[in-house]
C-alpha cells in the first residue's frame, strides 16, 4: 500500500474538545498538500472529526496518526485513531446507520466509512479500538473538447 515516497506520520493526542480542532486542521493541511481537491478535503475532515470525537467520547481519549501515502501510482492519506477504551462489543451493530450508544445521530462510524475508500476497525471488548481510514487522491475528469 505504501511506497518509498511515504512521509512520516504525525501523531496528535485526542484528550479534549480543543484537540478535535487540531485534528481537523492537521488533516485539512495534509490533504491539501497531497493534492486532494476541496470536496475530498471536506470529506476527509468530516471523517476525521467523527472518528476523533468517537475516540474522545467512547474511547476515553487516545491519539490519531496521520500518514501521507504514496504507492507510486497515487497519493493518499491514512488516518489511524487509537484508544485504550472499553472497545466495541457489537461492531456489526455499531456500524449500522442510526445506532448510537451516546445519544448522537448514529452516523459516526458508518458515515466515516462512506467518506473514504478504505476503512477498518480493530476492536475487542476491554482492549480498546483502532479505526483506520484511507483515502486516495482522485483526479477530476478531463474536460470535454470544446468545453472550457
Amino acid at each position: 500500500m505504501q511506497g518509498s515516497g511515504q512521509a512520516s506520520a504525525t501523531s496528535l493526542p485526542i484528550g479534549s474538545d480543543a484537540d478535535l480542532a487540531w485534528v481537523r486542521q492537521e488533516v485539512r493541511q495534509c490533504a491539501a498538500g497531497l493534492g486532494f481537491n476541496l470536496v475530498q478535503q471536506t470529506k476527509l475532515v468530516t471523517a476525521a472529526s467523527e472518528l476523533a470525537r468517537n475516540t474522545l467520547v467512547h474511547g476515553g481519549g487516545g491519539q490519531v496518526e496521520i500518514t501521507p501515502l504514496d504507492n507510486g501510482r497515487a497519493r493518499g492519506l491514512r488516518m489511524r485513531f487509537i484508544d485504550s477504551g472499553p472497545g466495541i462489543r457489537d461492531l456489526e451493530l455499531a456500524m449500522t446507520d442510526g445506532y448510537t450508544s451516546g445519544g448522537g445521530l448514529g452516523l459516526g462510524l458508518s458515515g466515516a466509512r462512506r467518506l473514504v475508500q478504505e476503512f477498518s476497525v480493530d476492536t475487542e471488548p476491554g482492549r480498546g479500538t483502532t479505526v483506520t481510514a484511507v483515502a486516495w487522491v482522485t483526479q477530476m475528469p478531463a474536460s470535454r473538447p470544446g468545453v472550457a
